[in-house]
C-alpha cells in the first residue's frame, strides 16, 4: 500500500501578500546565474532568471587557473545580480560554487573578490556535495523518484542514486562537463577518452532503469529532441524518452558538424557550441548505466540546495499540490472552496490512489484560477496554459490529464479539436476520468455559487444507472435549469443518460 503523505490545501499560507523572495546565485564552470524565487518553499515560483556565459572554467585543465576574461565577467554579473536582489527586496540571497571554483588555483581569490564587492560569501561545493545538492533537486522536482541522477554542467558531471525522498551513498564527480568534453572533441579518440572516464569514476554496478538528467546543455538535447518529433507537449521538465531513442539521437547529432548543430530547430544559440559534447557523453553514460528511460529535470543543484534549507515537514509536501496550490489559490474567487471540492470529489473513483489522489487535490486548487477570463476562451485557454506551466511533480501524461480537466471544468466540450495532438497522451479511460472530475468540479461550483457551506450540504451518489444530487434542505438552494444541465453533464461523461435532484436529510 501507498503511504500517504499529507496533501491537504492551506489557502491561508498561499496568500500573495508577505511572501519574502528568495536567491541563489550559482557560479558554474561556464555560466553563472541568479534565479530569484518567489519565496522558500518546497515549490516556488521563479520571479527573476538570467544566466552570464561567464565561462570561467575555459582553460582550467591547461592553465589551472580561472580564465581571466571569465573572471571579470562574472564578477559584474555578481554585482548586478545583487543590485537586482536588492531592489526587488530579496531578504536572504544564497551564493555557490561549483567544478571551476573548487579546482582552480586563483578560485580562492574570486571568492574574496565577490565577497568584497558584494558583501556575498560564496559556499564552494565539492564534488561530493555538488552530487549530493543535484539529487537533491530531483527529488524536489517529482513524486518519489526512484533510479539515478546525472547532472552535466559547464566543468564537471555528477552521478547520484536517489531513493524516494533519500540520496544514496554511491555518488560521484567526474571531468566530464561541456568545457573540457568539448575539448576533447576537438581531438580524436573522443568517444574511447569519455569512456574510460566513466569506467574509471563510475561505482561498479551502478545501474537503473530510471536516469534523471539535469544540466543545461541536457536540456538543451531535450529542446532539440522535442521540435524534431514535433512532441505535442514542449515542457522540459518531466519529459520521458526511452534510452534506445535518446541514444540514437545523441549519437546524430554530437557527430554533426557545426553549421548543422547551428540550424537545429529548439536550440538556443547559446548551447550550440557545448552541444555535441553534452550528447556524447548522454550517450555513452546511458550505455553504461543500461537505463531504460531518460526523465529530463528542470530542477538541479539550486533547487537541491534550495531544498534541503526546508524543514522536514516542508520537504515531506507534495511538489505538485504546493504548486497547484500556490498558483492557483491567490487567483481564485474563494480560495477556500477549493479545500470543500476535495472533499466533495472524494467519492467519484472507488480504490483511488494516492497517485491518482495528489492529482485530484490538484485540479481543485487549479479549478478557479481562470475565472477572470472571457467565459468563451476560458477552457482552450486553461488546456493551453497548462499544458506548459512550469508546474513540478508531474510527468507530461499526468499534464495533459490536468489540463484536460480544467478544460472540462470550463465546459469544454469532449472532442474539442484544440485538444489535440497533447490529448493523445492519455488513455482512454485517463481522458473519461479527467472528464468526470471536470464535469464534477463545474457542477460543484454551480450549484453552490463557491460558497463552501453550501457545497458541503450537497453530495453526489453515482451508480450505473443515475447520477444523483443530493442536497440537503439546510442549503437551501432550489432546483435550477443550469444546476440540472451541469447535472446532465456530467451524467454524460459518466456514461449514463438518467438524473436525479433529491433533497435529503
Amino acid at each position: 500500500m501507498e503511504p500517504l503523505r499529507p496533501l491537504d490545501l492551506a489557502p491561508d499560507r498561499f496568500s500573495r501578500a508577505g511572501r519574502a523572495p528568495y536567491a541563489v546565485i550559482d557560479i558554474g564552470s561556464n555560466s553563472v546565474r541568479i534565479v530569484v524565487y518567489d519565496e522558500l518553499g518546497r515549490a516556488p515560483f521563479p520571479r527573476f532568471n538570467e544566466k552570464a556565459l561567464c565561462q570561467l572554467g575555459d582553460g582550467l585543465s591547461r592553465t589551472g587557473a580561472l580564465a581571466p576574461e571569465g573572471v571579470v565577467r562574472t564578477l559584474a554579473a555578481v554585482r548586478r545580480y545583487r543590485a537586482i536582489a536588492d531592489a526587488m527586496g530579496v531578504e536572504r540571497i544564497d551564493t555557490i560554487a561549483t567544478e571551476a571554483v573548487r579546482r582552480a588555483n586563483n578560485g580562492p581569490a574570486l571568492v574574496d573578490s565577490i565577497a568584497e564587492q558584494t558583501g556575498l560569501t560564496v559556499r564552494v561545493l565539492s564534488g561530493d556535495e555538488e552530487a549530493h545538492f543535484a539529487a537533491l533537486g530531483v527529488i524536489a522536482g517529482f513524486y518519489r523518484p526512484v533510479g539515478l541522477v546525472g547532472d552535466m554542467g559547464g566543468g564537471s558531471l555528477e552521478v547520484a542514486e536517489i531513493d524516494d525522498d533519500r540520496v544514496g551513498d554511491r555518488r560521484v564527480s567526474m571531468p566530464l562537463g561541456a568545457l573540457p568534453v568539448r575539448a576533447l572533441l576537438e581531438g580524436t579518440a573522443a568517444r574511447e577518452r569519455v569512456d574510460a572516464l566513466l569506467r574509471e569514476g563510475l561505482p561498479a554496478g551502478i545501474a537503473s532503469p530510471n536516469f534523471y538528467a539535469v544540466g543545461g546543455g541536457w536540456r538543451a538535447l531535450a529542446r532539440v529532441h522535442l521540435a524534431a518529433t514535433a512532441a505535442p507537449v514542449h515542457a522540459i521538465h518531466g519529459y520521458t524518452v526511452p534510452v534506445a531513442e535518446m541514444r540514437a539521437f545523441a549519437k546524430s547529432v554530437w557527430r554533426l558538424p557545426p553549421a548543422k548543430i547551428a540550424a537545429l530547430g529548439g536550440l538556443p544559440t547559446r548551447r550550440a557550441a557545448t552541444l555535441p559534447a553534452a550528447a556524447l557523453v548522454l550517450d555513452r553514460l546511458l550505455k553504461r548505466l543500461q537505463s531504460e528511460r531518460v526523465v529530463f529535470s528542470m530542477l538541479g543543484v539550486r533547487e537541491g540546495w534550495l531544498y534541503a534549507q526546508l524543514t522536514d515537514a516542508e520537504r515531506y509536501l507534495d511538489p505538485l499540490v504546493e504548486g497547484a496550490q500556490s498558483f492557483g489559490l491567490p487567483f481564485a474567487r474563494v480560495p477556500g472552496f477549493a479545500t470543500a471540492l476535495t472533499t466533495w470529489t472524494a467519492t467519484l473513483f472507488p480504490n483511488e490512489t494516492a497517485g491518482e489522489r495528489r492529482l485530484r487535490v490538484a485540479a481543485c486548487a487549479l479549478s478557479d484560477y481562470a475565472w477572470r477570463d472571457e467565459a468563451g476562451v476560458r477552457a482552450i485557454e486553461s488546456y493551453r496554459r497548462l499544458l506548459h506551466f512550469p508546474l513540478i511533480g508531474l510527468d507530461h501524461t499526468e499534464r495533459v490529464f490536468l489540463a484536460a480537466v480544467i478544460h472540462a471544468r470550463y465546459s469544454g466540450a469532449a472532442d474539442d479539436p484544440a485538444l489535440a495532438p497533447a490529448i493523445g497522451l492519455l488513455r482512454p479511460e485517463l481522458r473519461r476520468r479527467a472528464l468526470i472530475l471536470g464535469r464534477a468540479l463545474q457542477l460543484g461550483y454551480r450549484v453552490s455559487g463557491s460558497v463552501p457551506e453550501i457545497l458541503a450540504a450537497a453530495r453526489l451518489h453515482i451508480d450505473d444507472k443515475v447520477v444523483r444530487l443530493l442536497v440537503n434542505a439546510a442549503a437551501r438552494v432550489p432546483e435550477s435549469e443550469v444546476v440540472t444541465d451541469r447535472l446532465r453533464m456530467l451524467a454524460s461523461a459518466v456514461g449514463v443518460r438518467r438524473t436525479e435532484i433529491v433533497e435529503a436529510g
